[in-house]
Parts: C-alpha cells; structure tokens; sequence
C-alpha cells in the first residue's frame, strides 16, 4: 500500500504542475499571438 502512495507522490505531483504550467503558459501563448497578428496587420497597411 505504501508502494502505492509513493508511486502517485512520484508520478502525480509532477503531472499536476506539468497542467498547471501549461494551462498558464496557454493563455500567454495565445496573447502574444494575438499581438503579432496585430503587428502584422499594423505593418502592412503602412506600407501600403
């Protein structure tokens, strides 16, 4: 039994913050792309 524990001390801690740092990560991901679009658009229509 306490093998049991150990191992999902051992393997379930990692994998939680492993979610919880890419769910953070997601929305940052996705504002920075959202920026760069804009950049992009921003770009274009001066040169134009």
């Amino acid at each position: 039994m306490e093998e049991i524990f150990n191992g999902v001390a051992n393997i379930g801690f990692p994998i939680a913050v492993s979610i919880y740092l890419l769910m953070r990560i997601e929305s940052k991901m996705e504002n920075l792309t959202n920026s760069i679009n804009e950049l992009s658009r921003v770009i274009s229509s001066r040169l134009d």
